[in-house]
This record gives structure tokens, sequence and C-alpha cells, in this order.
């Protein structure tokens, strides 16, 4: 068996609890059983399903192709004149679906 650093040794209470101290309070951790008998422990990050689609593609690279322009591209103050007047010269051209 291999040794590996930081490597502590933990006794299950009573209750079947172990602590793994103040770092991991409030963490979600995966807990995998394994044929020999150990366990390993995780940590993961937990997605709502409502944000899953954040993940998939298409949609994952165009956030990720905007994220880098953002960091590419310096804030400008906008002329809130020149939107409005655009907007309204696009009346007539469809951009997208809109409902």
């Amino acid at each position: 068996m291999p040794i590996v650093a930081g490597a502590e040794i933990k006794v299950v209470g009573k209750s079947g609890q172990i602590s793994l101290g103040k770092s991991y309070a409030g963490k979600p951790l995966r807990v995998e059983r394994r044929p020999d008998g150990s366990i390993l422990l995780t940590a993961v990050a937990l997605v709502p399903e409502s944000q899953l689609w954040t993940l998939e593609e298409p949609d994952r690279s165009r956030i990720a192709s905007g994220l880098a322009w953002a960091a590419l591209t310096p804030a400008a103050e906008s002329d809130v004149e020149d939107l409005a007047r655009r907007r309204t010269g696009s009346r007539g051209r469809s951009r997208g679906r809109r409902k």
C-alpha cells in the first residue's frame, strides 16, 4: 500500500461519523466505496439542474467566448442616445426569435 503525504488516522464514532475538520464544513463530498474496503472522499461542486445548460455545447463555448471577449475589451461608457437611435431604426429587421 502506498504511503500518502498528509495521511491521518481517524476513528469512526459510535454514531458512524468522523470529523474531517472545519475546512470541509458544509462542502459536498462524493463517497466512493471500493471493493477492497477502502473509501475515497472527493470534494465536488453541485450544479442546479436549471443551470446544467451552461455546461453543454454550444452554450459552454459561447459563454467562454463572451468571457474571453470581456477580459480583453476595456469597459467604455455607453451612449444611451445612440443605442436608442439604433433600436428605433431596426424595427423592420428580425435578429432572432422573439415572443
